[in-house]
């Protein structure tokens, strides 16, 4: 019988693609530093941000709110503040109806200064291990409710690329430069 190794608890050790979790990192240096008060953490990602609902799972500073693929990685997940599993192969209207009905109330009801968003283009129908079947066309507007949403409310963001395993190059980079489109347009 072969040794089973233990579950490491998630702040020791990397998983997935993910050497640091940057957001939780800048996330703690607002808060310790007084720069924020209230923090929203978006994650967009097909993943769910396991680490990240695992590092704030106790702290009511930092709400977490993620949305991904139901049965995708990690097969044990976290429990972030809100979680939204979506199953394999959703488009366009149910994800975005989805993201529209709940994008509201987060800042509603957790009034954040400041928020980070993982706009992983892993959601994309091109991706290779994400499952979804957003559109580019459906990211880009992903990205433009939560930038609008943003400004409506006065509070500042960071919208970290992460995510994207499409065969082609182009359809990653297109995604995530669509991203920088979309912030220049809402914000200036």
């Amino acid at each position: 019988m072969w040794p089973v190794a233990p579950i490491m608890p998630l702040p020791t050790m990397a998983r997935g693609y993910c050497c640091f979790n940057d957001q939780a990192v800048a996330a703690n240096f607002l808060l310790n530093k007084g720069l924020a008060q209230r923090i929203l953490v978006l994650d967009l990602d097909v993943h769910q941000g396991n680490g990240t609902a695992h590092i704030f799972q106790q702290d009511p500073r930092v709400f977490t709110f993620s949305m991904h693929g139901a049965r995708n990685y990690p097969i044990r997940k976290e429990v972030s503040d809100l979680d939204i599993g979506l199953p394999d192969g959703m488009e366009d209207r149910p994800y975005l109806d989805l993201l529209r009905e709940h994008l509201p109330r987060l800042f509603d009801i957790h009034e954040p200064d400041f928020v980070f968003f993982q706009s992983g283009v892993d959601i994309l129908g091109t991706d290779r291990l994400g499952r979804l079947k957003i559109t580019r066309s459906g990211c880009k507007t992903r990205d433009h409710m939560v930038f609008s949403a943003c400004r409506a409310h006065g509070v500042p963001v960071v919208a970290s690329m992460g995510g994207g395993y499409s065969h082609r190059l182009a359809d990653i980079v297109e995604a995530h430069a669509n991203t920088f489109r979309v912030a220049q347009e809402v914000f200036f």
